[in-house]
């Protein structure tokens, strides 16, 4: 779990830190607060009020933008759901492309429409599952990310197959980090998926159990993956026999 990335040499976080960035689009920001906060056609997060949405979720995800790669490039946030983190990623990193990914049809218009509003032209919205896409544009992508999608082992899977070699792959967890990592670890590496072992990056102080986890894409990701929909959550790769 602590394992350090190479990262070609680069400390994982870059450029402006979370206060730097707040400050910097802050009026944005609050705005794709009040946009989440007033969409009616779908419920995106569990709150509606726009000050609760930015202090949960708005800073929560701009932990995660100093670890956007510096140069221009493609990041896909999977899972999307209320354009969180991606949103957030195409306010503060204007020259990258960010493409959000979320199967529920009514959730991507809905985001596709916030996205309009805030005047961002630099998002993509797509409604597919991210085993279709990677399929599509398999290992395109500098950097992958899923907020709360489901478990270190299961995320790392539908990841993999997105991000280039030498890109990364991004997931936010929680208390429960140390023992989704150990199951994994008990049976397989994550080399098996074309990964480096994952950096856990603790963050939001005091007794915070909150962290942002990379791992850096280092081989290929087997054709194998992804496998069908669904076969990710019903049985971890880890638990079948190596792929080819």
């Amino acid at each position: 779990m602590t394992k350090t990335l190479s990262f070609e040499g680069r400390a994982p976080r870059q450029g402006p830190g979370v206060e730097e960035l707040e400050a910097a689009h802050r009026e944005r920001l609050l705005n794709f607060s009040e946009q989440l906060a007033a969409c009616v056609t779908v419920r995106l997060t569990g709150t509606r009020d726009a000050g609760e949405l930015y202090e949960q979720h708005i800073r929560d995800c701009l932990e995660s933008v100093p670890l956007l790669p510096p140069d221009p490039g493609r990041a896909i946030d999977v899972g999307s759901g209320g354009g969180l983190p991606g949103l957030v990623w195409a306010i503060c990193r204007p020259d990258m492309e960010v493409v959000l990914l979320d199967s529920v049809g009514k959730k991507a218009r809905a985001v596709q429409a916030i996205a309009e509003a805030l005047g961002l032209s630099n998002v993509q919205v797509l409604c597919a599952r991210s085993e279709d896409i990677a399929r599509s544009e398999r290992e395109s992508f500098d950097l992958a990310c899923a907020r709360a999608v489901a478990s270190a082992g299961i995320t790392a899977e539908l990841l993999s197959p997105l991000v280039r070699v030498g890109g990364f792959l991004l997931t936010f967890k929680g208390a429960r980090l140390a023992e989704e990592l150990a199951e994994v670890e008990k049976a397989a590496s994550w080399g098996q998926l074309g990964l480096l072992s994952p950096l856990a990056l603790p963050y939001g102080g005091g007794d915070s159990s909150r962290a942002l986890v990379l791992w850096e894409k280092s081989a290929r990701c087997p054709r194998a993956y992804p496998r069908p929909a669904g076969m990710a959550s019903t049985k971890g790769w880890w638990l079948s026999r190596r792929a080819g």
